[in-house]
């Protein structure tokens, strides 16, 4: 089986295609250097010439804020991107794996959205996203999955959970809002989620899959559990409203996703955030410090 991984280079994506050349994969991944998705001839010609069965969809625009006043240009990665992948898979026979986002919800629940759960986005990076979630699985139906993550951290890129450390080594004290509920997930197990998933598609499984850890919490406490993890005091944490940073784009107040249809596809649930939390930690430490001159 033939992998092609788009936005090979981003957090998400360079998890995706180590985790598929440990399991043995035949794997290629192309950032946006290599691959403009917003060109439907480059699309075409990279799908002619790696001939992959089947294609993940990482590269995105995920400049939120950004977004707010240049939603054109969100639009033609986010929104057309997508369905250049598509038309170009289904010309192919390629399937496809196509990552998404909870901004397509309204964020204003009070329990998990279930895959199902009516769309809502209130930003133009969520209905840029959203646009490119309709345009593969119109474009693809059968052939094609969305998976919806959240709250993303990895050992590679600028996260929260990265943020944290640096700033528990030059402050004394960090404020952090304590008002958005959400699910902190480390990259990689979004990238094993999909090898496991991938070789299902259109096999079995189609349509909207939720990739976040278990579990609930808010920006606050995992900062404090990430001051507890490495040893420092987390009272030196201190909680504020969202009103204390105010973004063009505004950030959902609880964006917890629902796992329900794992099992139908015979796959586990995700793990517990705190247990995903405690394993990556060290590694983004250890990646961390080899950055800093």
């Amino acid at each position: 089986m033939r992998w092609l991984i788009t936005g090979a280079a981003g957090m998400l994506g360079r998890d995706t295609v180590g985790e598929l050349a440990r399991r043995g994969a035949e794997v290629t991944g192309l950032d946006r250097a290599a691959l403009d998705l917003t060109r439907p001839d480059a699309v075409e010609a990279a799908l002619a010439a790696h001939r992959p069965d089947l294609v993940v969809n990482c590269a995105a625009y995920t400049a939120v804020d950004a977004a707010e006043t240049d939603e054109a240009t969100a639009l033609r990665v986010n929104g057309d991107g997508p369905r250049h992948l598509a038309r170009a898979c289904a010309a192919t026979g390629a399937r496809l794996v196509h990552v998404s986002t909870d901004y397509v919800f309204p964020g204003d629940a009070r329990s998990p959205y279930p895959e199902d759960h009516p769309t809502g986005p209130r930003t133009a990076y969520g209905r840029t996203k959203l646009a490119g979630e309709r345009a593969v699985l119109t474009e693809l139906p059968g052939a094609s999955a969305v998976v919806r993550t959240a709250w993303l951290y990895g050992v590679h890129g600028r996260s929260f959970v990265r943020a944290m450390i640096g700033l528990e080594a030059e402050r004394r004290t960090v404020d952090v809002v304590d008002d958005q509920y959400g699910q902190p997930t480390w990259s990689a197990d979004v990238a094993a989620r999909i090898a496991d998933l991938g070789p299902l598609v259109g096999h079995g499984a189609s349509g909207v899959f939720h990739a976040t850890s278990r579990g609930v919490t808010t920006w606050y406490d995992l900062a404090r559990e990430v001051f507890t993890r490495l040893g420092a005091d987390p009272g030196r944490v201190r909680p504020v409203a969202s009103a204390a940073f105010p973004r063009p784009a505004p950030r959902p107040a609880y964006s917890a996703l629902g796992h329900g249809r794992w099992r139908g596809a015979g796959l586990p649930p995700t793990r517990p955030w705190r247990t995903a939390l405690h394993e990556a930690l060290p590694l983004i430490r250890e990646e961390s410090a080899r950055e800093t001159p």
